[in-house]
C-alpha cells in the first residue's frame, strides 16, 4: 500500500555518511525532510544537495532535520560529497543514506518502475514531530526541486498546525491567513485579536499571528 498524507512515516535504521542512524531517533522532536536522489555524481542532484546545505540555517531555525537517500553505496556518497562541497561552495553535513538494498526506497515508494527500474525518482516527504507525513512531492529525475517552496510549505504547516488557520494560494510568510471553516466568525474574532476580515461567510482573513 502506498503512503498517504497523515500516515505514520516508516521507521528504519540505515548506514549514512554521518554514521549509522535510526530515523526516529535522528528526528527526535524535530520536523524532518526526507528526500531521494536518482544517483550520485549527477548534475541536478549535485545542485540539490548543495542548495540544501546552503539552507542549513533556514532549516535549523524551523527545527527541521534533513536526510537524503540514494541507492548508491557509502563510498560513492563520501566521494560525491567532496564534489558537491567544491562545486556548490558549501559543506554537506547532513546524512545521506546508502540504500543499496533499496529498503528505504521501497518503504517510502520512491521506486517508480515506469520512470526507472533502477533509480529512485525525486520524492520528498515532510514529516512532523508526531512522525506523521505532512506533505509528499514527487518530481521526475529531470527536474530539480524548488527548495523555496519546501521552506514555504514548512512555514505553512508549522503556522497552521492546530490553530484553526489555513494559507491561501501563493501565500508567503507575513501575508494574511484564512480562518478555517470549522471556526465561526464570532469565535474567530475572539480567537484572533489582530482582527478578522470577512469577504464571504466562508472566506475570512486574519493577519499572521
Amino acid at each position: 500500500m502506498s503512503l498517504q498524507l497523515g500516515d505514520t512515516a516508516p521507521d528504519f535504521t540505515a548506514e549514512t555518511t554521518e554514521g549509522k542512524i535510526n530515523f526516529y531517533e535522528f528526528l527526535g522532536n524535530s520536523w524532518g525532510v526526507l528526500f531521494s536522489h536518482p544517483a550520485d555524481f549527477t548534475p541536478v542532484c549535485t545542485t540539490e544537495l548543495g542548495r540544501t546545505a546552503a539552507l542549513k540555517k533556514e532549516f535549523e531555525k524551523r527545527n527541521v532535520k534533513v536526510l537524503a537517500v540514494s541507492v548508491d553505496p557509502l563510498d560513492k556518497h563520501n566521494s560525491w560529497k567532496n564534489d558537491i562541497n567544491e562545486t556548490q561552495n558549501v559543506t554537506v553535513d547532513f546524512p545521506i543514506i546508502a540504500d543499496e538494498d533499496k529498503t528505504v526506497a521501497n518503504l517510502y515508494g520512491m521506486m517508480h518502475p515506469n520512470a526507472s527500474a533502477t533509480a529512485t525518482v525525486r520524492s520528498l516527504f515532510i514529516i512532523g514531530p508526531d512522525k506523521k507525513i505532512k506533505l509528499m512531492i514527487v518530481y521526475p529525475a529531470s527536474t530539480g526541486r524548488n527548495f523555496n517552496e519546501v521552506l514555504r510549505v514548512i512555514d505553512s504547516l508549522q503556522l497552521t498546525a492546530d490553530q484553526g488557520l489555513t494559507t491561501p494560494a501563493d501565500w508567503v510568510p507575513g501575508e494574511d491567513l484564512i480562518v478555517s471553516p470549522s471556526i465561526s466568525t464570532e469565535d474567530a474574532i475572539k480567537k484572533f485579536p489582530k482582527g478578522v476580515r470577512v469577504v464571504k461567510p466562508y472566506l475570512r482573513y486574519t493577519p499572521q499571528p
